[in-house]
């Protein structure tokens, strides 16, 4: 230490424990520490020993209690040299007489000193490092005092050195600033050597060395890291001008405003901001292992002015855990530890122009034990201020990819309609399947599993799986765009069905065999770009047909067929196809009898049959190129002369 005080700490329990100092003097004749024992107290010599107690850790406290002032003439109680004092202190802790922890501290303290002189206002001339290194000893980090392992600081007396002489510090940080390089003749370092050293080598003095000269000062570029702060424009002069479509929802601390949600792998990630006007409903896999606590909802949000809103959260129970508990591990009742959890998130932001009026968010709580894997659902829903009786009217009135499909049922009472396909949960049944709306713009593949007996009927079994696709679809008609009122019929197409086609095949009363089951679902939606509004397409729905596909189901029988259930997979698939908003103009004669001399329609290329010769190629040297063609065209008109009959006839002759 070379200060008046210095704390150190003692782990553990220090009830019952006894804390002490003592000075050790070294031996004179071996240069060794005296032996300590516990029957010192907590005041030796200048030294005070304060012990400031803690729950599993104390506080111990050495300082020293006398002046630190030179002396002047005739004086005590004072530092007679600059080098005040050197001593060697331990400190002990005793419980009765075993001793359970031992610091030992090099006290050397210099006296307290003030400058009387008159003060010199040259300044301090800095070396130029073309030719003199700026720092001799950048080890010496310590002004006036010795830094251990610093073998090059001129404070460290030879007693000291030895302490760590075998452990300097190497290299330019312990003064090596000038090592010899291993270009040079002198050097015995072969590690980056090449293999004509020594026959070329480098002769000179240290003074010229790869180690000095000047360094480039030009414009650094710092790295661009990626944040999720973004500066917000809230000076009179650029205000925040509200959100656009797809625009990330910015929070009060000028960050993103985050939902989990599912990347392009198909894996959730829990950082992912929440874009304007996007809606979107995901489901994550966790267990209690992984589970990890979203964004708190008492964070403000901007609402697009510079302004901040208040979260409006209304937290329920979870009173079927069976809709989100997909596995679950056979544990001991008394083994199971189990947690609070969030098992669903349901946000909705009420909107108007560019900016956000209200967020309400609903959160689904429940209790999440080990060994249990957690289906959590995440749905975010943009509701403009303008809708009425339930019916939300967009700014932007055509599909966007990702937006639900709108249907309508215009047959019934009640118009509103929906376009399903499966989300399976669990083993996959159908039974315990749930459905979630069909996507604009997503192409997407689902299945459940049907359960059946091998003594099934097989009308019965068609009807079935009918049922359970025609669940699905709930709809008579799809609307043309996002924002198709309920009350036009002109926003609407009807939806083409068609019938599954019958094989007629008979299976003369066998069991466990069916043909002619409709187990997959069809749909395919067309759809054009009709426009744009502010820049962004308007894509609009122009036809909806559904069909069926035929498998013949087959009882496939277990070991030793002993089980009478066998599993019929039924799917559902839909498709989205892009067509002209316009249908094209028929193509004119003149147009096809180009077509077959366009290179850039055609694989083969009349017009380039000569190209090699022409000025257009630049390959090799027209030149040459020309030689070369006339000696070509010269073997064709010699091959079809030979090829001529009167050629043997006059080469006979």
């Amino acid at each position: 230490m070379s200060g008046l005080r210095v704390n150190s700490f003692f782990l553990g329990n220090s009830s019952g424990v006894d804390f002490s100092i003592i000075l050790s003097p070294r031996d004179a004749e071996t240069g060794k520490l005296q032996p300590a024992n516990c029957s010192g107290s907590k005041r030796a010599g200048d030294w005070n020993l304060d012990v400031t107690p803690g729950v599993n850790v104390s506080k111990v406290t050495v300082s020293l209690s006398r002046t630190l002032e030179l002396c002047l003439p005739n004086a005590t109680e004072c530092c007679p040299s600059p080098l005040c004092m050197v001593e060697t202190l331990q400190v002990l802790a005793c419980r009765g007489s075993v001793m359970l922890a031992q610091l030992l501290i090099q006290a050397e303290i210099f006296a307290n000193s003030s400058f009387a002189g008159n003060v010199s206002e040259n300044a301090t001339v800095i070396p130029n490092q073309a030719f003199k290194p700026l720092g001799s000893c950048p080890c010496n980090l310590t002004a006036g005092a010795c830094d251990v392992r610093c073998c090059c600081d001129l404070e460290c007396t030879p007693d000291l050195q030895q302490l760590f002489s075998g452990s300097c510090f190497t290299g330019v940080f312990g003064g090596d600033v000038n090592p010899p390089y291993d270009q040079l003749c002198s050097s015995q370092s072969m590690e980056f050597t090449p293999e004509w050293f020594p026959f070329l080598c480098v002769q000179s003095s240290l003074d010229n060395t790869p180690f000095l000269g000047y360094f480039y000062h030009g414009s650094t570029s710092p790295p661009k890291v990626p944040s999720f702060k973004i500066p917000l424009q809230t000076s009179p002069g650029k205000p925040f001008t509200g959100y656009r479509e797809g625009n990330p929802i910015i929070t009060e601390e000028d960050e993103y405003f985050t939902v989990p949600q599912q990347s392009m792998a198909g894996q959730c990630v829990g950082n992912a901001p929440v874009a304007y006007l996007h809606n979107f409903d995901v489901k994550c896999l966790t267990s209690l292992d992984s589970y990890k606590e979203g964004l708190p909802h008492d964070v403000r949000i901007n609402t697009g002015s510079a302004d901040f809103i208040q979260q409006n959260v209304v937290y329920r129970a979870i009173t079927d855990r069976g809709k989100f508990i997909t596995e679950s591990e056979n544990l001991l009742a008394a083994e199971v530890l189990c947690q609070n959890v969030t098992f669903a998130e349901h946000y909705k932001f009420l909107w108007k122009d560019k900016n956000i009026e209200q967020v309400n968010v609903t959160v689904f709580l429940g209790s999440l034990c080990d060994g249990e894997i957690l289906t959590q659902r995440f749905t975010v829903e943009f509701l403009s201020s303008n809708s009425t009786n339930g019916e939300e009217l967009f700014e932007n009135p055509g599909y966007q990819v990702g937006r639900p499909v709108k249907a309508a049922n215009l047959n019934a009472s009640d118009p509103l309609g929906s376009l399903n396909i499966w989300q399976p949960a669990g083993r996959g049944l159908c039974a315990s399947a749930t459905d979630r709306p069909v996507l604009f713009g997503v192409d997407s593949y689902s299945g459940c599993i049907l359960e059946v007996d091998i003594n099934e009927d097989c009308s019965l079994l068609r009807g079935n799986v009918t049922e359970k696709l025609n669940a699905l679809i709930r709809a008579t008609h799809v609307g043309k765009r996002d924002n198709s009122s309920y009350s036009d019929l002109n926003d609407w197409v009807e939806i083409i069905r068609l019938d599954p086609v019958s094989s007629n095949v008979s299976t003369g009363g066998l069991k466990g065999i069916c043909p002619d089951i409709p187990a997959n679902l069809n749909i395919h939606i067309i759809f054009a770009k009709v426009g744009a509004v502010q820049g962004i397409p308007q894509q609009q729905i122009l036809a909806v047909q559904i069909s069926y596909s035929t498998v013949l189901w087959q009882f496939q029988c277990g070991l030793g067929c002993r089980n009478t259930l066998s599993f019929l997979p039924i799917t559902a698939s839909v498709q989205f196809i892009e067509v002209p908003a316009q249908p094209p103009l028929p193509v004119t004669r003149y147009q096809k009898i180009y077509a077959e001399f366009d290179c850039n329609q055609n694989e083969v290329c009349w017009p380039q049959l000569l190209y090699p010769v022409t000025r257009f190629y630049t390959g090799e040297p027209y030149s040459q190129c020309l030689a070369k063609g006339l000696f070509l065209a010269f073997l064709v008109l010699l091959a079809t002369i030979m090829s001529n009959p009167w050629f043997y006839k006059l080469w006979n002759r």
